[in-house]
């Protein structure tokens, strides 16, 4: 914490965030100052604060989720990650996933595919629908996706690659990003090529997961080849993979010289993971992590938004892993995931939500493992 008088703030960066407190003596002006321990993404005219960015997750983050966790600290959310084929017939169900609430801008809107034409009409298609960013997916390892060459399959053909990217920063006047694996196995390790390439052909980001595709979700994710990524490049860099506490993403973002890092599974059922986060890079505490109680009202909050959005026949079936991620941690949490596993309604579901916060803050000791 910096404590700096009045006139002297219009000397400090735009790095900190002066708050009015009470001068003890001498009757001045006196500002309280938290300064921030790492700067703001950059991706064209886009300044993104705090430079976290929630990852695309299919059936995941549609507009309800990014809405509601943007609050929390998310500088930038994602969408679903749409397919440039399926874009190109308009189906009720595809432009879902590309809708907004405007709640969470900036947004970037993920798209998949292996054809270069089709994939920068797509691009034009979601420029239109308000995307801020257009975001390329050559990282992910679903048998669906890669299967037809998309995601990460793409990372087999760097040229490819590059045919696709160019075509894409061609048809929008947006900033074009992708995001990768390392390579499609540990024996074609293409990240550092393709990012080059990337830089070339005009994209204005790159995430990287730091697995390869042939990995999927196992093992570890290997950070020191982020590092090399940063060191490679001079376009901004995104780090991804087993961020789930707060200290130890900082560390990551610190050690490796990225500009940002992208959360994604680890905040379902968490966003609390981004405020602490939020709250590190602003030189501040973390507030302490809520109790199960009210955990679990925010599940409720989450339950109703969906069911407002989207309907009950919809939002019953989809919330139910939403809850169970809402469910961790805390005793008698397994029993109560079988029993909401088995609800068809929304007014059965919360009512048995509404049970257990009750049941939490009169007996304590049943809030925790």
């Amino acid at each position: 914490m910096i404590r700096v008088s009045a006139p002297a703030l219009i000397q400090v960066g735009s790095g900190l965030h002066p708050k009015k407190v009470a001068a003890p003596c001498h009757g001045a002006l006196y500002w309280t100052v938290m300064a921030r321990v790492v700067s703001a993404l950059r991706i064209g005219p886009h300044e993104i604060w705090p430079p976290i960015v929630l990852a695309p997750m299919s059936g995941v983050t549609n507009r309800t989720l990014r809405a509601l966790y943007k609050p929390f600290g998310f500088g930038l959310t994602v969408t679903e990650f749409v397919s440039s084929n399926a874009l190109q017939f308009g189906s009720a169900r595809t432009m879902e996933m590309i809708d907004q609430h405007g709640l969470e801008q900036p947004v970037s809107t993920q798209l998949w595919g292996n054809d270069p034409a089709i994939m920068a009409q797509a691009a034009k298609i979601v420029r239109e629908c308000g995307a801020d960013i257009v975001d390329i997916n050559f990282g992910c390892p679903a048998p669906k996706v890669t299967k037809t060459e998309g995601g990460s399959a793409c990372l087999r053909d760097v040229y490819r690659c590059e045919a696709i990217m160019r075509a894409v920063v061609a048809a929008v006047d947006c900033p074009v990003t992708i995001k990768m694996r390392l390579g499609w196995t540990e024996n074609d390790l293409v990240f550092i090529d393709v990012a080059k390439r990337a830089q070339a052909a005009g994209v204005q980001a790159v995430t990287l997961h730091a697995r390869t595709a042939k990995q999927l979700y196992r093992g570890s994710a290997d950070w020191q080849r982020i590092a090399e990524l940063k060191a490679a490049i001079d376009i901004p860099v995104i780090g991804n993979g087993d961020l789930t506490d707060a200290h130890a993403a900082l560390a990551r973002m610190r050690e490796s010289g990225v500009d940002g890092v992208m959360l994604g599974r680890a905040t379902l059922g968490n966003p609390w993971l981004v405020s602490a986060l939020r709250a590190l890079m602003n030189g501040e505490v973390p507030a302490p992590h809520p109790s199960a109680a009210d955990r679990l009202r925010f599940a409720v909050v989450h339950y109703e938004t969906m069911v407002a959005e989207w309907g009950e026949a919809r939002a019953v079936p989809q919330m139910r892993k939403h809850l169970g991620y809402y469910l961790k941690g805390f005793y008698g949490a397994s029993d109560l995931r079988e029993r909401l596993m088995r609800t068809l309604t929304a007014a059965e579901t919360l009512g048995l939500v509404r049970q257990t916060i009750a049941r939490l803050e009169s007996v304590p000791e049943c809030a925790v493992a």
